[in-house]
């Protein structure tokens, strides 16, 4: 029988009662499939309802073949080997005793003669030159996400089950993901927010609160089908508002042909030239025959008024965000930000950094790269004063800021129109309230508090207190920006920095990112010794 995850009618809801599924059909084949969606709309919670971790509270989940689930790089004893870390440690310790002669008959029987080769192989078949006895601190920390792929993999499972696989990696460990499931032919069902990644699946999902959807084809394939979704979307609209104001262009002019008639129904009973009760019956006519005119026309002006309210919704859900920002007025010639022979770690004595120079002018755009451990985060410390030098000059622009991954800027006790107030003091109520609704941040949805929000919406909050603010800081520092962001908010990221005419000093291991904020210039921190 072939592999597949069969979901029928599916509902679960959250312990608080929030609904996540209601009576959600989806089938996963023997296909890679990526699963997006916004944050917060189930995405982890469907993968652990498949892998039986969690009960639905309704609905039937029917998997014909094996799982292994997640990714998430396990720890290991300082003394591990990768047969340790695989769990292998007693079927070699049998192979061991096998070849000196000391096993029982019984275990012969139950000795894997082929396993060693088998590991073998498979570290082999994702980029790792090791053996079973390799020491598991031995290898850095890609090769580590390498040998937890093969770990998966040995385990030969019908489907994979990979919850945002490339968070946190380096390139080392993104491009392991990649050629683990470059060569999968069997099913996987991938998490993630990595459009490299999504651009190797074969189909997408996507899951809304409406449900589930799905589009044959990569991730590129699918925002090619959401563009041509949000053009007849826009099309729709434009019919509805036509026929809307055709509708009432309409109802007016009945409206007007009718009290035509009226007056001049009135005009004939004041002549008195007609039988009283033939009048009467014509008045209860023409009232009766206004009457039916007048609730058809409603309705008709109901009914188009609906279809252009979907309309502008379903716009709304596809569009991308757009905003205008303030100007920094950077001008081109100013450096925001000067390194000279930065020599910094946190032990005396053992640096992370050595002998780093380098500087910004004007709004230049300029990435960190480097594999971690490599000191882009003790840069930033050391920038943004949390951190303490060994030695070396640094000069940092005071029209900074730094946004971080989890936005400490915003406090989580305030409302968003709080914050922002705090961040722009010289704002008040209505220029704060403009600045948020820009960022979809209306109304009521300004007076919530910061720690009620997704990590999308977070990252958003953080971005209207710091660019649309009447003063937006001409250095912005970002620490990888994209981790925990749902696709939407990464598009809403990307269009907010390409509106920003500051300079950007950025850390990402995104390189989709990079591109799409246009970065001049790269830093590779793992060279140490950079040129000014």
């Amino acid at each position: 029988m072939a592999c597949s995850i069969t979901l029928s009618k599916l509902t679960w809801s959250t312990p608080d009662g929030r609904q996540l599924f209601s009576d959600l059909d989806l089938t996963f084949g023997a296909e890679r499939t990526g699963l997006v969606g916004r944050n917060g709309v189930g995405k982890s919670t469907l993968l652990a309802l498949i892998a039986g971790d969690l009960q639905p509270v309704s609905g039937g989940i029917s998997v014909q073949g094996s799982l292994a689930r997640t990714l998430q790089t396990q720890q290991a004893g300082a003394d591990a080997t990768i047969a340790d870390f695989f769990g292998l440690r007693d079927e070699f310790d049998l192979l061991d005793r096998a070849e000196a002669g000391l096993a029982t008959a019984d275990e012969l029987a139950n000795a894997d003669w082929m396993l060693e080769a088998r590991v073998t192989t498979t570290l082999s078949q994702l980029g790792l030159s090791a053996t079973p006895t390799t020491p598991f601190a031995a290898l850095s920390g890609g090769q580590q996400t390498r040998a937890t792929l093969a770990k998966l993999v040995l385990a030969d499972p019908d489907f994979l089950l990979l919850d945002e696989p490339t968070n946190n990696l380096d390139q080392d460990g993104r491009k392991a993901v990649a050629d683990l499931l470059n060569i999968w032919q069997k099913g996987a069902v991938v998490v993630s927010h990595d459009r490299d990644l999504l651009d190797q699946m074969d189909a997408i999902v996507e899951l809304t609160s409406l449900g589930a959807t799905r589009y044959g084809g990569n991730y590129s394939h699918y925002r090619a089908l959401k563009a041509q979704e949000l053009a007849a979307a826009h099309h729709d609209l434009a019919d509805a508002e036509r026929q809307l104001a055709n509708s009432k262009r309409d109802a007016q002019a009945r409206a007007e042909r009718q009290a035509r008639r009226d007056k001049a129904g009135r005009k004939k009973r004041k002549k008195g030239d007609m039988p009283k009760l033939l009048m009467n019956a014509m008045k209860e006519r023409s009232e009766g025959t206004g009457g039916a005119t007048a609730r058809l026309s409603d309705d008709r002006i109901a009914k188009a008024e609906d279809t252009a309210i979907q309309a502008r919704k379903k716009i709304e859900r596809l569009q991308p965000l757009e905003m205008t920002l303030p100007s920094t007025g950077l001008p081109r010639g100013r450096t925001v930000l000067e390194v000279r022979n930065l020599v910094a770690g946190y032990a005396p004595g053992f640096p992370v950094i050595k002998d780093l120079s380098f500087s910004l002018t004007g709004p230049e755009r300029v990435a960190l790269t480097g594999p971690n451990g490599s000191g882009k985060t003790t840069l930033l410390s050391v920038l943004v004063g949390k951190l303490r030098p060994d030695s070396g000059y640094v000069h940092v622009s005071e029209y900074y800021c730094l946004l971080d991954q989890h936005v400490t800027l915003l406090d989580p006790a305030s409302s968003l129109l709080e914050n922002f107030k705090r961040l722009d003091p010289d704002s008040d109520e209505n220029t704060a309230r403009a600045a948020l609704a820009r960022f979809k941040f209306r109304a009521d949805a300004a007076l919530q508090p910061a720690s009620s929000l997704s990590g999308g919406e977070r990252l958003r909050a953080g971005l209207a207190c710091t660019l649309a603010t009447s003063s937006p800081p001409q250095l912005l520092i970002l620490d990888e920006p994209t981790n925990h962001l749902d696709l939407d908010a990464i598009e809403a990221l990307e269009s907010a920095l390409n509106d920003y005419d500051g300079a950007v000093l950025v850390v990402s291991h995104d390189t989709r990112f990079l591109e799409a904020i246009r970065i001049e210039r790269r830093i590779d921190m793992s060279a140490r010794t950079h040129p000014g």
